[in-house]
């Protein structure tokens, strides 16, 4: 299940760091998607749909309001991938 996480993790971290423009060594995972990242709220949204179409899930809101950091994003894939 670890190697699942690791190539879960990145996918969920390329998603991040394209959507946001922003160094690939500030997307870890205990970074804050809004206020390390810099994200808004649109681009949190924006977020949330590329991982919906990237691992063919659906997110509800709730779940997406507590994509508080980037652990949290990865945590909710591998959930609802086992």
């Amino acid at each position: 299940m670890e190697d699942g996480r690791a190539d879960i993790a990145e996918r969920v971290k390329d998603i991040i760091i394209g959507q946001l423009a922003v160094e690939k060594s500030k997307v870890v995972d205990d970074a804050s998607i809004v206020d390390d990242l810099g994200a808004d709220s649109l681009e949190v949204v924006q977020i949330v749909m590329l991982i919906e179409d990237e691992f063919g899930i659906a997110i509800p809101d709730e779940p997406a309001e507590e994509f508080l950091t980037v652990r949290d994003a990865i945590d909710f894939v591998v959930a609802s991938q086992s």
